[in-house]
């Protein structure tokens, strides 16, 4: 055996060899396949963009683990594997590629872009499944998919012509979440990020009688020649002309008298000037989007308001565009919110879509699909909608329109992919009805299907229930091109064939195809089902699926990603296949928490903390970084990743590949444990250990509790057979064969968890060669059997007395020094094990004792007392030091009842103070009476 294990060699070699052996595949492990087992788990298609992150390590590690337990359990076992194309990703990817050639997608035309795409996608995607294989995952290669091939196109025509059909599919104008980069989005696509940025107060001045209050005003004051205005709340003195006051009042009168203004005079009319310099009222509305309001159509009070009663039903004028707008009442509007004025935009804004609807108010769209102002917002058409705000608020200052300007934080909806601010804008877009998961929602809580952790139903529940109607059509090239046609003659149909023959209305051969694709998740949404050949017609039959899938593996055995995707990926999984085969796709979901970095914080670029795991890979190995993720995969807790896991982790195949090491230095090889009958006590010991371990390995992950059934395996393999039973043996050489032949069964357990070092240790201690032999991935995973309660209470007295003595002798500095002589006094018959005790103890002599014996170091435990006669034992430098603990501890006793006997002290310290001095003071205490027990028993 080499003198150190080369993970990176052996894992490379050994992942090559099984997978061309088609170990991955549904027959891989044929010969111990038992009849009627079948398990199936879909992995969550990243991304053709992607690249291996530690999130993907956690989820991909936990549904090896399970594909590689239910393997070696017998089960015919189907990992599906694929890549998703990423519609907006992929298209932004190649638009990039593209325009630093100076090349726009426009210029090249739809079918050469998309010929550009399949390129790219054919020579750089796809990496990340190569980075899958360097951590060692199983899945059935032969059978992976992509969310475009062929045959999974089909599939998503079948579904949406089904859909369609049903009524489940429509078209209509609706608000929208648009990017004006990537196009329409739906609500779980936008990223909403907390904003620091500022709110504007606007005036808009009132129009209709209240203009007819000032016109006495105007009249009485029409021979000033210089006229100081108070604005209100405005500080702000203006001083007019004679010559201007005249016009301005004449205008005034034409408007109080009913004449209507032509074009030409709006736009030589300044009306904010007029109404500010007759002082005219106005209502003060806040807004954190200003270059919004030219879509303004009405402002909006609480009709319980009695600031603003006598306002409803009145009028206020737009600065600027001198357009007028009603004043409206509405229940939605927060009374202690700003000025208890809101404006309403119907076309940009989600609440005032519904406003506009239930008012019947003008819905003005004020910018285009690229966010370019337009002839609604005057002489601002033209700029681009955020780059247009300073200037809009420039301009309103200008005229005095703005009251003031605060900063104000408030969340912001961020395109999810280019980060770009999204906005509620009105478009025609194509929807998934609402009504498409009601079965779904039915059968989860009949049942139907299991959350763990099981709190997980209660967020589904809540999201399914509020569902609105799905947005799945996106302004790209790249994707499923949405297969409805147009005709000439104004017939709209869906359609499975790509090129239908002819209208199925007018015979008609001159119609269109609509040119926007799906939404990526509508085609990753029919994963479950279309993965198996439902849809495919004859693509890859007998190739990637066959006839008998859907029936052997579908609703699929279970599901395991993150949490963050519930809503993206699992709700949707869960009402398309239902809606296709009147099932819920999956029996048990589990869904894992985030990996964050040591201190709990999110990884991210910016902070400079994500953990590359490829990296981690390279350094450590691939068993390494599974292990360690695994054991911190609790149920519903975040993981935390750092170092200091994955050096403890690394010292445990050290020591796994120590205790291979000593085990061949004393045998050639060791038979399968099946093979032998176990008699030594020692090794009847470890058996039984051995069995409680795979009990608890196998309950914990048919619960999915990953990290419980990793620890149960690392305290066996760690802390009682390496520390105990290697150690042990060397009081009974005769039992190191059996233990050999009980840590190779050991390695069969620990395989799905980490498979490398398992396959590497498990054919060095067989004389053999994966080369040459069988992988243990195909080896059947140890029953549960029953234990051995007696041995097990006999070695637990062992170690017991192993770890009294070695106590009783540190009391006295002889740490691990050989002594001669100890005495026992237990009610337990132990003489048959007492070589064990005597060689671990490193003592020549225990002698068994009914009393206990006087001048000696005692050590009292549970079951047993030890002592160690003190005779020629120097004791002074011992006793010294004890009672140089003793003063300390009593000092220190002392000052903490005096701090929490002091009345003032314990009424004004902090409830966490007292807390720790409580606790110190009972540890302390504690402490002082073992140091006084241990001077009296040195007659101190």
């Amino acid at each position: 055996m080499a003198d150190f294990y080369d993970a990176k060699q052996v894992e490379e070699k050994f992942y090559k060899i099984c997978e061309e052996r088609g170990y991955f595949e549904i027959d891989g492990n044929k010969n111990i396949q038992e009849n009627g087992k079948n398990f199936c788990i879909m992995m969550p298609p990243p991304n053709v963009t992607g690249v291996l992150h530690i999130g993907h390590s956690l989820t991909f590690t936990l549904q090896d683990i399970m594909t590689r337990y239910k393997r070696m359990d017998g089960y015919r076992t189907l990992w599906q594997p694929g890549l998703d194309h990423a519609g907006i990703a992929t298209q932004n990817v190649v638009e990039k590629q593209l325009l630093a050639q100076n090349i726009k997608k426009e210029e090249l035309g739809r079918e050469k872009f998309l010929e550009k795409v399949w390129e790219w996608k054919e020579k750089s995607g796809g990496q990340i499944v190569h980075q899958m294989r360097r951590l060692g995952i199983t899945p059935a290669w032969s059978r992976e998919r992509f969310t475009m091939d062929e045959g999974l196109k089909k599939a998503v025509k079948k579904a949406f012509v089904n859909l369609y059909e049903k009524g489940l599919i429509v078209r209509g104008n609706y608000m929208v979440n648009w990017c004006t980069h990537d196009g329409a989005l739906s609500d779980v696509e936008v990223e909403h990020k907390q904003n620091k940025g500022k709110l504007y107060h606007i005036r808009y001045y009132l129009a209709d009688e209240n203009l007819s209050s000032e016109k006495q005003k105007l009249s009485q004051n029409s021979a000033k020649q210089d006229r100081a205005v108070d604005f209100g709340v405005a500080k702000d003195r203006v001083i007019l002309d004679q010559n201007k006051a005249n016009y301005h009042k004449d205008r005034l009168g034409e408007i109080l008298d009913g004449s209507a203004l032509g074009v030409h005079e709006r736009e030589n009319f300044d009306f904010n000037d007029a109404c500010q310099s007759e002082n005219l009222p106005y209502l003060v509305v806040a807004t954190t989007r200003p270059e919004t309001y030219f879509g303004d159509t009405a402002v909006m009070v609480n009709p319980a308001d009695e600031r603003y009663k006598h306002l409803i039903g009145k009028s206020v004028i737009l600065p600027i565009i001198k357009r007028e707008i009603p004043i409206i009442a509405d229940e939605h509007v927060d009374m202690s919110f700003g000025t208890g004025v809101v404006k309403v935009t119907p076309a940009h804004d989600t609440n005032d879509y519904e406003v506009g609807k239930r008012h019947n108010l003008e819905f003005l769209t004020i910018f285009d699909e690229s966010g370019i102002l337009n002839e609604h917002c005057d002489k601002f058409a033209g700029l681009e909608r955020l780059e247009a705000r300073d200037i809009v608020v420039a301009e309103l200052q200008k005229l005095g329109n703005i009251e003031k300007i605060e900063d104000y934080e408030n969340q912001v909806g961020y395109c999810y992919r280019c980060n770009n601010v999204v906005e509620p804008y009105i478009s025609k877009q194509w929807f998934v009805k609402s009504e498409i998961a009601k079965d779904a929602i039915k059968k989860v809580n009949e049942g139907g299907a299991e959350f763990y952790p099981s709190h997980w139903i209660n967020s589904f529940n809540a999201w399914m229930r509020e569902l609105k109607d799905w947005c799945i059509s996106r302004q790209l090239w790249w994707g499923h091109q949405i297969p409805v046609f147009y005709c000439e003659c104004g017939h709209e149909w869906a359609d499975e064939a790509d090129e239908p023959e002819k209208c199925p209305k007018c015979g008609s051969k001159n119609f269109t195809q609509d040119p926007d694709v799906l939404d990526t998740w509508f085609s990753s949404g029919l994963w479950p089902i279309s993965t198996l050949g439902w849809g495919n017609d004859e693509c890859f039959k007998n190739e990637k699926w066959f006839e008998s899938d859907l029936k052997e593996f579908y609703p699929n055995t279970m599901l395991i990603t993150g949490f963050d995707i519930l809503f993206f990926w699992v709700a949707r999984m869960m009402f398309q296949s239902e809606n296709a085969l009147g099932q819920i796709p999956f029996k048990d979901i589990y869904l894992h928490a985030l990996v964050k970095d040591k201190d709990g914080k999110k990884m991210s670029k910016s902070s400079g903390n994500v953990v590359d795991p490829l990296s981690e890979i390279d350094k450590y190995s691939a068993d390494i970084l599974r292990f360690t993720l695994t054991l911190s995969a609790v149920q519903g807790r975040d993981i935390r990743f750092d170092d200091e896991k994955i050096v403890l982790v690394r010292n445990f195949t050290n020591k796994l590949y120590n205790a291979s090491k000593y085990l061949l230095l004393n045998a050639d090889k060791f038979a399968n444990l099946d093979e032998i009958v176990v008699q030594t006590d020692l090794g009847r010991y470890m058996q039984s250990r051995f069995f409680e371990c795979v009990k608890m390995v196998r309950e914990n992950i048919e619960a999915y509790r990953f990290n419980d059934a990793a620890n149960a395996i690392y305290k066996f393999l760690w802390d009682e057979f390496c520390d105990w039973g290697i150690e042990l043996s060397k009081a009974d050489k005769a039992s190191v064969a059996e233990l050999g032949s009980i840590f190779k069964e050991a390695m069969r357990v620990l395989s799905p968890f980490m498979p490398f070092i398992s396959e590497y240790l498990f054919h060095e201690l067989s004389g053999t060669s994966l080369e040459n032999s069988p992988s243990i991935m195909i080896e059947p995973y140890p029953k549960i059997s029953a234990q051995d309660a007696a041995i097990e209470q006999n070695f637990a007295l062992v170690i017991e007395a192993i770890i009294s003595i070695r106590r009783a002798k540190a009391s006295i500095d002889l740490g691990n020094s050989k002594i001669a002589k100890a005495y026992m006094m237990t009610d337990t018959e132990i003489s048959p094990f007492m070589h064990y005790i005597k060689l671990l103890a490193k003592c020549d002599e225990i002698e068994l004792c009914k009393s206990k014996v006087e001048n000696s170091a005692v050590d009292v435990s549970e079951s047993l007392s030890v002592f160690i006669p003190l005779d020629g034992i120097d004791t002074s430098e011992i006793v010294k030091r004890l009672t140089g603990q003793k003063n300390k501890l009593e000092k220190e006793v002392a000052k903490l009842e005096n701090m929490l006997g002091n009345e003032k002290f314990v009424a004004n310290a902090p409830e966490a103070v007292i807390k720790t001095n409580r606790e110190g003071l009972e540890n302390a205490k504690s402490q002082l009476e073992k140091v006084l027990g241990e001077l009296a028993n040195f007659g101190a």
